[in-house]
């Protein structure tokens, strides 16, 4: 090999390492003028000209004039990423199916709920997810790109083939669903942890933007899951299944999980307990809110008795989170956010006094930002991926294709 096509090629690994980073910062921090790109980059301002004109020729950013400014001179173009390129978001659980489109920009452009009268099969879930994606297809019709699924599930996910190795709620085990989607769909599909993706999307555009070190806790239908960032990346393990905090002990003389031990954190803290105190069958996080709100403030005891037993088994995990990853944040979402609203002094005191006083003196317990849209945001990071780590022009079809038809229930 010639030295001057070695000298070429390390050119153009440059050049699309420095795309990415480019298209990195305009998705993850919004509209930026290019002055203020060339400032975080440390580039001149013709390569990054150049860059940001390649980028719009690849249909993945458009640039806009500037609104007025005081200062001296031409104000810079802004640089956009273009919501018309979309990745599809899935997140499978035990009472629906909730399928997303979700814009580079990062605005969910729909979200769809398809309720489920019973715990759906893997093979059920892919089936519905897909139909629904095809029912999308007017708001698909909008995008110029339709890059791929990412999928949040509520279990174990081994990251490198998208098999859950274990969703105990679902009650999958080993189920290749990654696979039987994109088998469905025709897109490519990538899964991972829906609580790990979860912590991704608080981090980049939520509660915990500018944080490097963070828990995020969610609570829904299927439990608790957990998701942790060190140092700004994501803690997976070996094969992505770090963060098990749902599992962690809280009560040794409680009951038995669906894991097989005793006293986890999700047979403590349960959605479905607080609902049943309250009387109701099901509720949306708003709807859990004023629910908890009305009752607290009417004095109901047997609801205030049931949020004080939840919230001292919750300070519990938050104490063993707290001493093992030393967090600058603890992010909560789901109807845990739910039951910090209620009382968040009280929840931070009972951390604190239980914490080692050198690992929680820099702590904030805050509630999640993104609210319903935050599995859809971080289920499209997945699907986002590969496009921004190697900006390129589309090689593959960017519209899912025919439907499968919806299972009948059964």
């Amino acid at each position: 090999m010639s030295n001057a096509s070695g000298v070429g090629r390390n050119l153009d690994a440059v050049r699309r390492h420095n795309l990415a980073t480019v298209l990195g910062l305009v998705h993850r921090g919004g509209p930026s003028a290019r002055s203020a790109i060339t400032h975080a980059t440390g580039l001149n301002r013709s390569t990054v000209g150049a860059l940001v004109a390649e980028l719009v020729d690849l249909g993945l950013v458009t640039e806009r004039e500037p609104g007025t400014s005081n200062r001296v001179g031409r104000p810079s173009p802004v640089v956009v990423a273009d919501a018309r390129v979309v990745a599809l978001a899935v997140n499978p659980e035990i009472d629906a199916v909730t399928v997303g489109v979700v814009g580079l920009d990062g605005t969910v452009h729909r979200r769809v709920r398809h309720p489920i009268d019973h715990v759906p099969t893997a093979a059920e879930a892919a089936a519905i997810a897909a139909a629904v994606i095809a029912g999308l297809r007017p708001d698909l019709g909008a995008a110029t790109r339709v890059v791929g699924i990412g999928v949040a599930v509520p279990g174990l996910v081994r990251e490198s083939d998208g098999v859950v190795r274990l969703a105990p709620h679902l009650e999958w085990v080993d189920e290749p669903f990654a696979e039987q989607l994109a088998a469905a769909t025709g897109l490519p599909v990538q899964a991972a942890n829906d609580a790990r993706l979860g912590a991704e999307a608080e981090r980049l555009f939520g509660a915990g933007r500018g944080t490097a070190d963070l828990v995020y806790l969610n609570g829904g239908a299927s439990g608790i899951g957990a998701g942790v960032i060190v140092d700004g990346r994501p803690l997976t393990g070996v094969s992505g299944y770090a963060g098990e905090l749902g599992h962690t002990l809280v009560n040794s003389a409680g009951e038995r999980c669906h894991c097989g031990a005793i006293g986890c954190l999700e047979t403590e803290v349960s959605q479905r307990a607080l609902l049943t105190v309250l009387g109701l069958d099901a509720a949306d996080p708003d709807e859990l809110d004023l629910a908890l709100a009305a009752a607290t403030e009417h004095g109901d005891e047997d609801v205030v008795a049931e949020i004080d037993r939840q919230l001292g088994f919750l300070a519990t995990a938050l104490r063993t989170a707290t001493n093992v990853f030393n967090p600058q944040l603890i992010v909560l979402g789901g109807f845990l956010g739910s039951l910090h609203a209620v009382a968040p002094d009280r929840l931070a005191s009972l951390v604190a006094r239980q914490a080692l006083g050198a690992s929680g003196e820099n702590l904030a317990i805050v509630r999640a930002e993104l609210g319903s849209r935050i599995l859809m945001i971080g289920a499209a990071e997945l699907g986002f991926a590969a496009l921004l780590a190697a900006p390129a022009a589309p090689t593959a079809p960017t519209a899912p294709t025919a439907p499968t038809a919806l299972a009948e229930p059964r």
